[in-house]
Formats: structure tokens, C-alpha cells, sequence
């Protein structure tokens, strides 16, 4: 018997089952009652399944209903669309359930023999996430280290050092007390001679001191 198990969990998984097999035997292969006890035993969720997050479940179970439906509107039955896919029905019942446990490999032959599996080239295309985190990595890459550093100093900034005249130069100021100063003396400032250094500092703490608001 485990000689027999083995050899269905061969001819299913490796799809070592030629073409040239008459159809009724491959028919017996896909819906052998002991072949539907094998795939629960091979393919049972691993535990690290167990504890997925309830919102990715619901993005899988709502993927398992989209393709029963699309298997049904192209009038296939289980059967058909598991002989097709090489996998049994009880594993073609899984993937249209949505099931966590199921190889990402079998998702991919159930769409490829529904005519979908080009759907996948739209998957993280547009990686919105991704660009932002990117465009935000840049923009903190342009900013002065000292500003990155938390400390600002006066001599490099020729506009704050020029409102703080009064301050030493050598000094260096938080980010909150540096925005302040440019808040408060902002109708002071000559924003055509600051340099871009400089514009990009008050550009870094407008989004990050102010919440993207300068009040002049």
C-alpha cells in the first residue's frame, strides 16, 4: 500500500504522467478515493499557516472564489479543471477555498489552465508602498547630516546664522529651535541667495517639525 502511495504521489506532484496515458487512466489517477487521502496528508497546512494575519486569509479566500467563479463561467467542472491542472479535485476544492497550505505553484497551474495566469504580471507592479518608502530614503539622503544628526549649526546656514546674528555661530540648535527661528524671522530671510543646502534644511523641517506647514 505505501508502494501505491508513493507512486500516485510521484505521477501527481512530478506531473510524470505522459500525455499519451489514455484518458481513463488518468482519470483514475485524479479521483482514486486513496489519492484524495494522500493529498490531505501531504498537502495539510503546516503550522506557520495557522497563525496568518485574518486580513491576508481574506485576500486568499476571496482569490479561491474568484477563480470557482471563473471556472464556472468557462462551464468546467472540478474535474475538468484538475485533470488539466495535473492535481487532484480535493486540492483544485483547496485553492478555490482560499487555503493558506496550498503551493503557490498549484494557484499558478489552476490560473493557467483557467486562461489567467497572465494576471500575475500586475502583482506588485505598482509597488506604491515601495516608491514611497524609496522617495522617502532620498529625500533623507539630501538632507544635511547635521539635520539628520539632530543638531544644527548655526555657521553652516548662512540665512539662519544671519537671523540668529545675536547667537554664536560655533552653536548648534535642536530642530524644533531652528524651524522656530525661521518661522518667526521668515519675512527677514532673502530666500533668492539661500543656497540649496539651505533650502533643503527648511524643506526637512516643514515636514518633519512643522507637519509640512511653515507659518510666515
Amino acid at each position: 500500500m505505501t508502494g501505491v502511495l508513493s507512486r500516485l504521489r510521484t505521477v501527481l506532484r512530478d506531473k510524470l504522467v505522459s500525455r499519451t496515458i489514455c484518458h481513463s487512466r488518468l482519470e483514475w489517477i485524479v479521483d482514486d478515493p486513496l489519492l484524495d487521502i494522500l493529498d490531505r496528508m501531504l498537502f495539510m497546512p503546516n503550522a506557520a499557516f495557522a497563525d496568518i494575519a485574518h486580513q491576508e486569509a481574506v485576500l486568499l479566500e476571496a482569490l479561491g472564489e474568484r477563480l470557482r467563479l471563473a471556472r464556472r463561467r468557462r462551464k468546467m467542472t472540478a474535474q475538468q479543471v484538475a485533470l488539466e491542472a495535473g492535481i487532484s479535485r480535493v486540492t483544485l476544492r483547496r485553492v478555490e477555498a482560499g487555503e493558506p497550505g496550498v503551493l503557490m505553484g498549484t494557484y499558478l497551474r489552476v490560473l493557467a489552465t483557467l486562461g489567467l495566469a497572465q494576471d500575475l504580471i500586475v502583482v506588485a507592479r505598482d509597488d506604491m508602498l515601495g516608491r514611497r518608502l524609496q522617495d522617502e530614503e532620498l529625500t533623507r539622503s539630501a538632507v544635511p547630516k547635521t539635520a539628520r544628526a539632530q543638531r544644527i549649526r548655526l555657521a553652516d546656514y548662512p540665512m539662519l546664522r544671519e537671523v540668529a546674528w545675536s547667537t554664536d555661530p560655533a552653536a548648534e540648535l535642536t530642530p524644533r529651535d531652528a524651524f522656530a527661528l525661521y518661522e518667526r524671522n521668515w519675512r527677514h530671510i532673502d530666500r533668492e541667495a539661500m543656497d540649496r543646502r539651505e533650502r533643503d534644511l527648511v524643506e526637512h523641517l516643514t515636514k518633519t517639525v512643522g507637519k509640512g506647514v511653515l507659518l510666515v
